[in-house]
C-alpha cells in the first residue's frame, strides 16, 4: 500500500485506516454520521492526496485535451476549472476528471486515484500532437476543506478572497505560509469549501495551520466514508460505482458536459446515441420500506423481475432516509415512479426522486 504524506498523522489521530485505490487512507475518525454532520454544519478536512495530478503543457496542450475530453476546453480561461469525462472507443467512460487552465499553454488534470495509470496511458496514447505530459501524482498532497464555515475559518491563512471565489474557479497563491499553492473551489460535498493542492514536503505544515485556524469554528478531520455519503446526497457520480468503462455518459446524465462543438474520441458514435435516445437512465430513489440499499442489489419491477442494479446506496445522515442510485429502463425512469429493491430475500418499495437528495436544510 502507498502512503500519503499525512498517513502517519491520521494514524496518530486514531483514524480507522483502509486500503483504497492502493493507498492507506482514513475511512473514519469519530464515526461516519458524526463526521458527515460536521461537514454539513461546520467544516471538516479530507485528505484526498491519493488523487492523481497530470500537467499538460506546450502550444499543443489544448489540442490534446480537446481530443480526449468530452467538454469544450476552449471555453476555459486561466483561473477556471471544468468537469468532464474521457470517452473510450466503445461508448463507455475511461474516467471523469477536472481540468484546470493555468495559462494558455498549461493545464492541470485531476484524475481518480484508481485510474491514475490507466488515464496516463490513455492520454499518452492519444498524444500525437506533441503536447508535453508530466505525471506529478506522487508529488502532490490534496486537502479538501469542506463546509459552510470553510471560507471564514481559512481566510486568515491567505490573501485570496475565499468568500469571493466562484464555483469552479481557482487561484495559485500563498496559503498557510506556503507559496505556489493551488486554491480551488470545486467541491464534491454540496456544502461549499475549498481544495488545497500543495507539494508533499509542505503538507504537514498546511495541515497543522488549517487546524489551528479552524479550531474556533469546530473543525475536524473527516474520512472517506463521510465523503461518500456526502457526495451521494448530492447525486454525484462515483467512478467504479455509477460510471465505468461500460456505462453510457448519456444514460449517466452527463450529456451536459458532452459538447459536440468539436471532434473528440468516439464523438460520432456518442452524437448518434444522443440523437437516437438511450435505453436506460441513472435515477435517484428513496426507500419507502425499512432497509438500506447497497451497491449491486437488484432493482425490480412490481412483478419481481430484475430491471437494473443499485450502483450506490446508503442511509442518508442528513435526511435520515435510505437513498440510492441505479440504472433502470427509460420507460420506468420518471420521477414519482415506483420500483423495488431486492434486499436479501425481501422486495422493498422505493420511489424514484429528483436529485440532489440533499438541497441544503
Amino acid at each position: 500500500m502507498k502512503e500519503t504524506a499525512l498517513s502517519a498523522v491520521h494514524i496518530d489521530l486514531g483514524a480507522k485506516m483502509v486500503s483504497f485505490a492502493g493507498y492507506n487512507m482514513p475511512v473514519s475518525y469519530a464515526g461516519l454520521k458524526h463526521e458527515h454532520g460536521v461537514v454539513r454544519t461546520k467544516l471538516g478536512v479530507f485528505d484526498v492526496s491519493h488523487m492523481g495530478e497530470f500537467f499538460v503543457k506546450g502550444e499543443h496542450a489544448e489540442a490534446l485535451l480537446q481530443k480526449v475530453s468530452s467538454n469544450d476546453v476552449s471555453k476555459l480561461v486561466p483561473g477556471k476549472a471544468q468537469y468532464c469525462y474521457m470517452p473510450n472507443d466503445d461508448g463507455g467512460i475511461v474516467d471523469d476528471l477536472l481540468v484546470y487552465k493555468i495559462t494558455d499553454q498549461e493545464f492541470l488534470l485531476v484524475v481518480n486515484a484508481s485510474n491514475i495509470e490507466k488515464d496516463w496511458n490513455w492520454i499518452s496514447s492519444k498524444n500525437d500532437v506533441g503536447a508535453e505530459l508530466v505525471n506529478e501524482s506522487d508529488d502532490w498532497s490534496l486537502l479538501a476543506i469542506q463546509g459552510p464555515k470553510a471560507a471564514e475559518a481559512m481566510q486568515s491563512l491567505t490573501s485570496v478572497d475565499l468568500k469571493g471565489m466562484k464555483f469552479y474557479t481557482f487561484q495559485i497563491n500563498e496559503f498557510a505560509g506556503v507559496k505556489g499553492v493551488v486554491i480551488s473551489a470545486t467541491g464534491y460535498t454540496g456544502s461549499g469549501g475549498f481544495e488545497i493542492y500543495v507539494k508533499n514536503k509542505d503538507a504537514k505544515q498546511v495541515w497543522d495551520k488549517v487546524f489551528e485556524a479552524g479550531e474556533a469554528f469546530g473543525i475536524e478531520p473527516i474520512g472517506l466514508g463521510a465523503r461518500d455519503t456526502l457526495r451521494l446526497e448530492m447525486g454525484f457520480c462515483l467512478y467504479g460505482n455509477d460510471i465505468d468503462e461500460t456505462t453510457s455518459p448519456f444514460e449517466a446524465g452527463l450529456g451536459w458536459i458532452t459538447k459536440f462543438t468539436k471532434d473528440f474520441t468516439n464523438s460520432d458514435a456518442l452524437k448518434a446515441e444522443k440523437e437516437n435516445g438511450v435505453k436506460n437512465k441513472l435515477v435517484g430513489f428513496e426507500l419507502k420500506d425499512k432497509g438500506i440499499p447497497r451497491q449491486g442489489y437488484p432493482i425490480l419491477n412490481a412483478a419481481g423481475e430484475e430491471i437494473g442494479r443499485v450502483t450506490s446506496g446508503t442511509m442518508s445522515p442528513s435526511l435520515n432516509k435510505a437513498i440510492g442510485m441505479g440504472y433502470v429502463p427509460i420507460d420506468v425512469a420518471a420521477v414519482g415512479g415506483e420500483i423495488f429493491i431486492g434486499v436479501r430475500s425481501k422486495s422493498l418499495a422505493a420511489e424514484i426522486v429528483k436529485t440532489p437528495f440533499y438541497k441544503g436544510l
